[in-house]
């Protein structure tokens, strides 16, 4: 066992076997645990704003993905009205159509209130499809100011603990504390 402490003791500064060597030996080391822990600290510091830092870039990169997601269901949202509104437009032509072959004159109060109920309802219709895109936006866009609040936490709170680390550091490093 005295052969695994001699060269540890050894490394660290205290190799004599005099009082006054081991003293040199216990300051040598006391010295080296209190760099260990300031190193400690640091890390610790770093680790907390690069968390924090991370945590930021990842919520402003979801950000971009949903201001992407928000352009592509806006076009999406487009597509879709114009085919609703081509659906309607042909089922009006063929309803005038099947009505002329009935010989219902077109200009007739039954086909002008035909047509101006379909037309309604194309409108109907086509509001519909902008009201669920325009509460798609509203949500999406709600989603990205979340995650950008979170990205603001996660600097802040990153802040908040590497202070908190760098005050709660040891007695030894505040000298002006100490006596």
């Amino acid at each position: 066992m005295c052969d695994f402490i001699t060269p540890m003791l050894a490394a660290f500064g205290a190799g004599g076997a005099t009082a006054a060597g081991a003293t040199a030996g216990a300051a040598t080391a006391a010295t080296t645990g209190a760099s260990l822990a300031q190193i400690g600290t640091l890390l610790s510091i770093g680790g907390s704003l690069y968390q924090g830092y991370a945590a930021n870039k990842a919520a402003k990169q979801n950000v971009a993905l949903i201001e992407q997601q928000k352009e592509t269901e806006k076009q999406l949202n487009a597509v879709k009205d114009q085919r609703e509104r081509l659906r309607f437009a042909s089922s009006i032509s063929k309803q005038a159509a099947e009505l002329a072959g009935r010989g219902v004159q077109l200009d007739s109060p039954t086909a002008v209130l035909l047509g101006q109920s379909a037309a309604q309802e194309m409108s109907f219709q086509s509001q519909a499809i902008r009201s669920t895109g325009q509460a798609t936006q509203m949500e999406l866009t709600g989603e990205q100011r979340s995650l950008e609040a979170r990205g603001r936490m996660a600097l802040l709170r990153g802040g908040l603990s590497a202070a908190g680390t760098w005050l709660n550091r040891e007695p030894d490093d505040w000298p002006g504390l100490a006596a």
